[in-house]
This record gives C-alpha cells, sequence and structure tokens, in this order.
C-alpha cells in the first residue's frame, strides 16, 4: 500500500466498505425494479386501444425509465470498481493517475475512483 494511503485509517476504510456494501445491494435491487417498471410500461403500450396522449406518456415514462437504468448501471460499476480497489489496497487511489483522492471526496462520493479534477475533465469531454 502506498504511503499516502495512511490518510485514510482502516475504520475509515472500513466504514466506506460497508456503506458501499449496502449501496451496491441497494442499486442491484432498484435496477431489477427499473427493469420491472420498463416491462410493464412496455406491456401497457401494447394493451388496449391507443390514445395518442397516453402513448406519447408511455414514451416519456419509458425514456426516463432507460435514463434511470443507465444511471444506476453506471453507479453499480463504480460502487463495485470502489470494493475491488480497498480489497486490492489501492482504494482512495485515482485509477487514471494514481494520485490521492481527497478524503473529504470519498465521504462525500464513497465510490468515487478518480481525482475530483479528473472527473471533471471527463464530464466535459462527454
Amino acid at each position: 500500500m502506498n504511503a499516502d494511503a495512511s490518510r485514510l485509517d482502516e475504520s475509515f476504510i472500513e466504514k466506506q466498505r460497508r456503506y458501499l456494501t449496502r449501496l451496491r445491494t441497494a442499486l442491484r435491487a432498484a435496477a431489477h425494479r427499473d427493469e420491472s417498471d420498463e416491462d410493464d410500461v412496455t406491456a401497457e403500450a401494447t394493451d388496449g386501444a391507443r390514445e395518442y396522449e397516453d402513448e406519447a406518456q408511455r414514451l416519456a415514462m419509458r425514456e426516463l425509465q432507460e435514463h434511470l437504468i443507465v444511471r444506476d448501471t453506471e453507479r453499480l460499476e463504480r460502487v463495485t470498481r470502489a470494493l475491488k480497489k480497498i480489497d486490492e489496497g489501492t482504494y482512495g487511489f485515482s485509477d487514471v493517475s494514481g494520485k490521492p483522492i481527497s478524503r473529504e471526496r470519498l465521504e462525500v462520493v464513497p465510490e468515487a475512483v478518480l481525482t475530483i479534477d479528473e472527473e471533471r475533465a471527463r464530464e466535459q469531454r462527454r
């Protein structure tokens, strides 16, 4: 483990592990629920007479559900990566540069695997 990792004591890392594990479980359940909801919206679209307003609402609802699924899936991937980094002993260090991620950032975003500057640059490229 890198010497800078000492800024993250074992109790902090263990607290983060517990939180990330609970978050992973919640995100998996939410993804399952979202997929079920999307299936329900799709099933409703094939039932009965078609009203244009109803169809437009169903399409909007389906688009929202798809967005939620993508967002939750991406976050689940980051949570899973953060848990792996804890196991590897690299939690708190950027996947890109290896630079330390501030403790303050990890407290707010426990699944962070990039420094705040790297995250901003990534968002700007999107």
